[in-house]
């Protein structure tokens, strides 16, 4: 669709109302918009742009790819990569793999759950941390493992990832 609809342009200003510049995402429209098979791609560009993917988001991007909106939100909800809610600062995915299993992630998730006051899939009230449980990271030798923003930490014990945590509060409270 060359022609941004008169719909798509109202949703847009419901968008920037709500804080989404949606201009971010044309050039991603405007390469993939009208290519077949493409809409994984649009929703993986627009959740690097926005963090993540409001469903008032979804519905613009159906209109402009002229795919029905029930299509994006059902492809939007079935992969797990997707995240329709802003997640904090430091999202932290923590491994359940056989080796993190077999070497105690579930402890560590609950010490982390405890510390933060949170569950898996939530966000701390001030926007700091989400948690995410994971079925693999990968990182089967540094069992158990857990990613805060793409950096690993291994061989974890409860107080060790409850430290990880403490120090990237402190180094927040500092930059303030």
């Amino acid at each position: 669709m060359s022609e941004i609809c008169k719909c798509a342009e109202a949703e847009a200003e419901v968008l920037k109302k709500d804080g989404i510049d949606t201009s971010l995402l044309e050039p991603t429209l405007k390469e993939y918009a009208s290519v077949k098979g493409s809409l994984i791609t649009i929703l993986q560009h627009a959740q690097d742009i926005y963090g993540y993917l409001p469903v008032e988001l979804l519905n613009y991007i159906a209109l402009r790819t002229g795919i029905k909106a029930a299509k994006v939100l059902g492809v939007a909800t079935f992969y797990a990569q997707f995240r329709l809610e802003p997640i904090g600062k430091y999202l932290i995915m923590i491994c359940q793999g056989t080796a993190c299993h077999v070497n105690g992630s579930e402890a560590v998730q609950a010490t982390i759950e405890e510390y933060l006051e949170i569950k898996d899939g939530q966000t701390t009230p001030d926007g700091l941390f989400s948690i995410k449980s994971v079925a693999c990271l990968g990182c089967c030798s540094l069992s158990p493992v857990m990613m805060i923003n793409g950096e690993a930490y291994g061989t974890l014990t409860p107080d060790k990832a409850k430290q990880i945590l403490a120090d990237i509060k402190a180094k927040e409270a500092e930059s303030k």
